[in-house]
Formats: C-alpha cells, structure tokens, sequence
C-alpha cells in the first residue's frame, strides 16, 4: 500500500465548466495578426498556472481545477484540463471516482501505474497514450511505482459528445521514431490511424522536434487549436512559447511550428 495518497475529493474536481469564449484573458495576452484582425492567439504563460503543492506532488494547472479557480481560464472549447504533474517515488492518488469525462494521460519520464474498476491494470510509460472514457462511472487509481524515480506527467479531461456513455479503457505505444520530425495523431474521434478513440470531436497529435526542424498542420474550417509545449521552445505563428506555455488559436487556417530549441509538444485540433 502506498502512502501519502489522495483521494479524489481531495483533489479530483469531477467537473470543470467549459468556456466556450474564445479570449477571455486580459487585451495584452491576445494577439492580434496585422491585417488579420479576425485572428486571435492566447498564451497561457507556465508560471501564470494554477497550484497544488504537497510534499509528494506539485501539480501545475493551465486552466481552474479543484481549489484553483481563474474565471478566465475554465477550458478551451472542449478541453477542460490540462495538469502537469510531477510525483514523488512510491506515492500517487487513491482510488477516486470520475463519471462522464473523457481523461488521456500522458507521461514525459517516469512510470504511472494504474488500476481502475474496469479491471484494467497496467502502467504507463514515456511513449503511451491512455484513454479512459468515465461514461456512467468509473473509480481507479495512479500512482508511481518507482521507489526511486519520480513521475512527470500529463493529465488531460475532455468534455464528451454525450452523457451516459459505458465506462471503457484504452492504451496504446507511440515510439519516439514516429514522433520524431512530425505531428504524430494519437487520440481521434474514430480511432484513425491506430489512435486511441475519444468519444468527442478532437484529434491529439504529438510531436519532438530538433532546434531549426519546423512543422505545418492546416485547420479545418470553423477548427480551433490548443498547443501545449512539453519541453523546449517553439514559435507558433511568429509567437515564443516554452516549456509547459499553452496557446489557444482561433481563426487561423494553418499553424506554422519551428522549434527554437528541442521540443516536445500536444497539438489539440478541436471543434
């Protein structure tokens, strides 16, 4: 049994109301493209995120999240959370409830170990995507198996098409070589292309690039983007982003992305 864990009333928020507005932040965190006044670009800076800190887990928020709440930053479309987590070795979350959300996790180091009412057991590494759709109800657990090593990772809530659906489950391996150079799809709406299926209309593409190497992804029409930057820098669309910065796009046909240093990144294609 691990200790130092939490449970979900804890920390686990079940719902976060989505903002459907496109740029809700202060004038000077949207940017406006000359000649372009349509076009619009918010940057959600790393050290504007939310907080939670306890001696085992320091958790970053990019938009409200349990007892963190910025009335400026409760999602984008239908992207409700993005947490970035670090976990201390041997600790992790009790077994906690969620219903009707949609919840991808993704690990940059480490190892997330998980079990869940489902009967699933598994864990996740670098290079796997896991989707577990909460549906009518759902209760599991992560926590860090490693005695020694901590925990970086990703915890992503999406809003679902509907209500009600049967809980389910789903991880699949990405190596790094079909990452590598290139906006590999890894979530989708119908499973494309060997992708993990989320049960909204989002397509999740991950990327790693070298410094100078750049890449084009087109939007389509009436499409939003949400970029969040895992590590390294990049310039979207002439605009800086480092390190755990996220940059919500609206109105734009295509992003154009060149790594300033060696990058990471989540690239959300959203309705």
């Amino acid at each position: 049994m691990h200790e130092d864990v939490l449970s979900g009333c804890d920390v686990w928020a079940e719902r976060v109301a989505p903002s459907q507005a496109y740029c809700e932040a202060p004038d000077s965190a949207c940017v406006m493209r000359p000649g372009k006044e349509e076009t619009m670009m918010t940057v959600r800076q790393a050290h504007e995120r939310g907080k939670t800190q306890t001696p085992w887990l320091d958790s970053n928020h990019t938009f409200s999240f349990n007892q963190y709440y910025d009335p400026r930053h409760t999602g984008f479309r239908d992207l409700l959370v993005i947490n970035e987590d670090y976990v201390a070795p041997g600790k992790g979350f009790g077994t906690h409830g969620h219903q009707d959300m949609e919840i991808i996790s993704y690990v940059v180091d480490g190892q997330l170990a998980h079990k869940d009412s489902t009967g699933v057991s598994s864990v996740i590494y670098p290079g796997d995507v896991q989707r577990m759709s909460a549906g009518t109800g759902v209760r599991h657990s992560e926590f860090n198996p490693s005695n020694t090593e901590p925990t970086h990772f990703l915890q992503i809530w999406m809003q679902p098409e509907r209500d009600g659906l049967p809980p389910s489950y789903e991880q699949r391996t990405f190596p790094e070589a079909d990452r590598r150079g290139t906006l590999r799809l890894v979530a989708s709406r119908n499973g494309q292309d060997g992708s993990v299926t989320v049960h909204q209309d989002v397509r999740l593409y991950v990327g790693t690039l070298e410094a100078g190497e750049e890449l084009t992804h087109r939007l389509g029409d009436d499409r939003y983007a949400w970029v969040q930057v895992v590590r390294g820098a990049v310039v979207l669309n002439g605009t800086p982003l480092t390190a755990g910065d996220g940059a919500a796009v609206s109105k734009e046909v295509v992003l154009q992305l060149r790594a300033t240093d060696a990058a990471e990144l989540l690239l959300f294609d959203l309705a």
